[in-house]
């Protein structure tokens, strides 16, 4: 017999879409009653189709996922971004329908404004509803963990920091001596052991278990549910993966079999789709702004010294695949054997018009074929040369996991103080850990915000030579 894994939902989860919905709709009949005095059928249909946009366009931007556990101003922001994609859709659709012509320019404009400040308003106001509720008892379960170790502070920690969870933390259980338990008990509070916890739980004291034991526990788990199984507790294994460099994990089913990945491509789907089409549609909007800049760029190189225009060089793509990467070329040399000399500070190796280039990252540019042809993309890990990536893999624990997307023209760990020369381990580590970090997050939101931050940082970081 096979099951697949559910996930639970709150009955907030319900009611905050409908009452973003219901916002939508209501703004759009306000502004329109303020101004003309009357609605239509126009109205009517525009703020239905608006309100069915709007919960799909919060699934591409993460905005569902802030209001499950992030902070209030990504979520405003999530907003914003949420209403933008509806808005364009929406206009898109009146095109195609001539219907936008029929709703008067005051009144699109007065909805344009209203509707996302009363969605952030209403879901403030749910917020504090919510959190004045679960003071008071109301809506909220008793949590009570098994198991006092790292993975067990980690779930503490996370259901501290979200009220929004409803969980009111019990306390921590466990059989082990004093010794075992030393680092953790000064922090945390043991309540008992486990068979303290399960006579609670029976005692109906307790309303969920996290079993936070460690896999190689197998005969401890398997006691402790067999004798909560007499309990009405809801009981919840959580898997010690942290000790894995998790990358983007998230359930799925194998054949009606649950299985969790560990590490996963974070773009399969609808989000690859949408990467894709930003980095063609965003590449040709730049291409045509710097095509007579690279012209110029490229006479330049040819005439400061001998040698090629461009320089490809092999380096890992997507999955660790070789791709061939295009930039101007801005030394004397064009290495690309199984030892590359990275450029330093006052490399005499590099030209004058090179010298130029690398400090400013034009010589970068031409990768933006690289991204049309599909190699690259726009946002993701920077390309190390293939000599780099076979010397540090060794070296850095999941170095290689930086490759499960297509690498990028910039990246998080660029922007984030990470360009340059990695003359030591601990630099590459550093760059890595954006790299996952990266990966983990990933957002077309947070590409935005990259490619934003990389025009401010390419033309004044003194790292980069």
């Amino acid at each position: 017999m096979s099951t697949a894994i559910g996930q639970h939902r709150s009955v907030w989860d319900f009611v905050q879409p409908t009452l973003d919905a219901t916002c939508i709709l209501l703004s759009l009949y306000a502004v329109q009653w303020a101004a003309l005095g009357f609605l239509d059928d126009v109205t009517i249909g525009a703020a239905l189709l608006a309100a069915v946009v709007f919960p799909l366009a919060s699934q591409l931007t993460g905005l569902q996922r802030q209001w499950l556990g992030g902070s209030t101003d990504r979520e405003v922001i999530a907003i914003v971004g949420t209403w933008t994609l509806t808005v364009l859709t929406l206009a898109l659709i009146g095109f195609l329908t001539r219907y936008a012509n029929l709703l008067p320019r005051s009144v699109m404009v007065g909805w344009i404004v209203v509707a996302p400040c009363l969605v952030a308003l209403a879901r403030m106001c749910l917020r504090i509803l919510q959190r004045a509720l679960q003071q008071r008892g109301i809506g909220t379960r008793t949590v009570a963990i098994a198991g006092l170790n790292d993975l067990g502070c980690q779930v503490a920690h996370n259901i501290r920091r979200d009220p929004g969870l409803g969980f009111h933390l019990n306390g921590f259980y466990d059989d082990r001596d004093a010794k075992r338990l030393a680092p953790h008990s000064a922090k945390e509070r043991l309540e008992g052991n486990l068979n303290r916890l399960v006579e609670q739980a029976r005692a109906g004291q307790v309303d969920i278990v996290m079993i936070t034991l460690p896999m190689r526990a197998e005969e401890r788990i398997k006691y402790i549910l067999d004798r909560l199984s007499d309990s009405t507790a809801s009981v919840y294994l959580v898997p010690d993966f942290f000790v894995f460099e998790l990358l983007h994990s998230r359930w799925t089913s194998m054949g009606g079999l649950p299985a969790v990945s560990v590490f996963e491509n974070p773009l399969y789907g609808v989000d690859g789709y949408i990467k894709r089409v930003a980095d063609v549609v965003l590449t040709l909007a730049a291409l045509s702004i710097a095509a007579i800049p690279m012209l110029a760029i490229a006479v330049a190189v040819k005439l400061s010294s001998p040698g090629p225009v461009f320089f490809r060089q092999r380096r890992y793509g997507l999955d660790g695949r070789e791709i061939r990467v295009w930039k101007f070329r801005s030394m004397r040399v064009c290495d690309d054997g199984p030892v590359v000399r990275q450029a330093t500070k006052n490399d005499p190796r590099i030209t004058r018009v090179g010298a130029i280039l690398r400090k400013t990252s034009l010589d970068e540019l031409p990768q933006l074929f690289n991204v049309l042809d599909g190699s690259m993309s726009l946002v993701g890990p920077r390309p190390h040369a293939t000599a780099h990536n076979e010397e540090f893999r060794g070296l850095i624990r999941g170095y290689m996991l930086r490759h499960k997307i297509k690498p990028g023209i910039t990246g998080l760990a660029q922007v984030s103080g990470c360009r340059g020369e990695t003359e030591t381990l601990d630099k590459m580590k550093r760059r890595v850990e954006y790299d996952h970090q990266y990966i983990r997050q990933w957002s077309i939101w947070l590409d935005l915000k990259i490619l934003a931050k990389t025009l401010q940082v390419a033309w004044r970081q003194e790292e980069a030579y």
